[in-house]
């Protein structure tokens, strides 16, 4: 009797483990990969007024970075199934906190970008879209000093803006 129930238990734990399975995506990602296999970004020119010549392969290489890095799509030079193109369209400082002497105490850096997102498999989920992002600074440090820094902070942040507006779906 003791046997059979330990039989019983083992067969119902094995059908338990078998039929039921969880899944966890750490990324965000919501793809089908089985009918979205590549993605194609090109290259976003810097069409600012106020420009900052690293900016625009800074900005596409880190855009290609979170996909090849987060998904499993295949980067490919043109017609991928996801396509993104786009320009950074701002590169602004603006002077925040203005002191009683009347000199701001902080600049904000903002940076915006046009994007163009074409999904060939699921064409309504195209769209055109502005994102931006900033950061503020002491306006007594020399822009030149911390401009590197920034723009990668401000790069990251759009690039994951952009990413949960295309694959995430959040």
């Amino acid at each position: 009797m003791l046997n059979k129930k330990i039989i019983v238990f083992f067969c119902l734990l094995t059908a338990l483990v078998t039929a039921c399975s969880i899944s966890y995506k750490f990324n965000g990602a919501s793809i089908d990969y089985t009918k979205i296999k590549t993605i194609t970004i090109k290259d976003f020119p810097n069409q600012a007024a106020l420009v900052y010549p690293p900016l625009s392969q800074v900005f596409t290489e880190t855009l290609k970075d979170i996909y090849i890095r987060q998904t499993r799509l295949q980067l490919v030079r043109s017609n991928g199934d996801l396509d993104l193109e786009g320009e950074i369209t701002g590169y602004e400082l603006t002077p925040m906190a203005v002191k009683e002497d009347a000199y701001a105490s902080q600049t904000r850096l903002t940076i915006t970008v046009r994007v163009r997102y074409s999904n060939r498999v699921t064409p309504d989920d195209d769209f055109e879209q502005t994102f931006s992002a900033y950061r503020e600074f002491d306006s007594n440090v020399m822009l030149q000093n911390i401009q590197d820094s920034l723009c990668k902070e401000i790069v990251d942040e759009l690039v994951d803006q952009i990413y949960n507006a295309t694959v995430a779906n959040w």
